[in-house]
């Protein structure tokens, strides 16, 4: 049975009207406070739930956001949606999250849908460059919206200081003695990892060390690390340190060193980058760049929020933010080893690795 407003306004004794403001937080200060606490109290007794629809069609506001994330599974879009729902909250404000993974075409078809349910603002996390369909789609409905994890110029988004990320990584292998450094990129369109790259690239190079051993995995995830690690270091036996675009590309880079018989660290330090839950337990424990994510979704939806009360004009130039990034130091990076001589396994077609006298 649902209980209506007008029904509390009769247990309470009041008109509809002061149960209205009684259990609106804006205009609960339009009511006296003994009459608003019976009225909030009967609202509690009865089971009362806002009628949101009807709201809506009175005030002419959803009160709706719209969330895009490529992949609802990725661990990484986890508390950036738990941060956006903590902030929508506290103004009334509900998310919808729609996931079309790595499809263009659905990415649009859900904005479409979206917009359709009247949603005031979108977080769109499937953003890889200029022009998107979604980013373009959002501006002809005058839909407010903000980037999250992904980063493009003149627009509001919210990201990874990926730039301190690698600099932060580089400077700490460099500091416990290693120079052949490789680097395992993830989707060379997506930008972060874009800027990721070129980070480690400028800051190799302005430490003199060369930068060329750099792969690419197939996937942003543990196979594609896999796959990547294995071919980089077939390529470049004597590499001690490898970076790794994400967390998951470093598990997987684990696999391949595991199957290669190298040790890490000792023959081999790995770096990931997120910090995602469990890297803490891996064996060893994962070097990593630490993101504050439950603040980036947080702070994106408090922008977001901004804009739909100041009512600016969507796609307007906007700043990008930057989350501070944390390198935690765990065991997977030691002291580069001594050097290195290298004689190819005729069992297994590997490079196998012994101590140079």
């Amino acid at each position: 049975m649902i209980i209506t407003l007008r029904e509390v306004a009769k247990a309470s004794g009041v008109h509809p009207s002061a149960a209205s403001r009684a259990l609106n937080d804006r205009t609960r200060n339009l009511v006296n406070d003994e009459v608003a606490a019976r009225i909030i109290a009967e609202a509690e007794r009865l089971g009362y739930r806002p009628d949101t629809a009807a709201a809506a069609l009175r005030s002419g506001r959803s009160r709706l956001v719209g969330a895009l994330v490529p992949g609802i599974a990725n661990p990484v879009f986890t508390p950036i949606l738990a941060g956006a729902v903590a902030a929508l909250a506290r103004e009334q404000f509900a998310l919808i999250v729609a996931d079309p993974g790595r499809d263009g075409d659905a990415a649009f078809d859900m904005v479409q849908e979206l917009a359709a349910r009247r949603v005031e603002g979108l977080m769109l996390a499937t953003a890889l460059g200029l022009p998107d369909p979604c980013i373009e789609l959002a501006r002809a409905r005058n839909i407010p919206y903000v980037l999250i994890n992904r980063g493009l110029p003149g627009l509001a988004s919210v990201v990874p200081d990926n730039a301190m990320g690698i600099r932060l990584v580089l400077n700490h292998l460099r500091g416990l003695g290693h120079r052949r450094i490789g680097y395992v990129s993830g989707f060379a369109h997506l930008i972060a990892d874009t800027v990721r790259s070129e980070c480690f690239e400028l800051h190799m190079h302005a430490a003199g060390l060369d930068a060329d051993l750099v792969e690419q995995a197939h996937s942003f995830d543990r196979a594609g690390g896999q796959a990547a690690t294995r071919a980089l270091l077939a390529r470049a036996p004597e590499m001690t340190a490898l970076v790794c675009g994400n967390d998951l590309i470093a598990a997987g880079a684990y696999d391949a060193a595991r199957e290669m018989g190298i040790s890490v660290p000792d023959r081999l330090s790995i770096t990931g980058f997120n910090d995602l839950p469990l890297m803490d337990l891996m064996a060893p424990p994962l070097t990593t760049v630490r993101v504050d994510f439950h603040r980036m979704g947080e702070r994106a939806a408090e922008i977001l929020l901004a804009e739909l009360d100041q009512r600016s004009e969507p796609g307007a130039p906007r700043a990008m933010e930057a989350m501070l990034a944390e390198l935690v130091v765990r065991g997977s990076t030691a002291p580069a080893p001594p050097a290195i001589a290298f004689v190819p396994s005729m069992a297994a077609g590997l490079a196998q690795p012994s101590v140079a006298s």
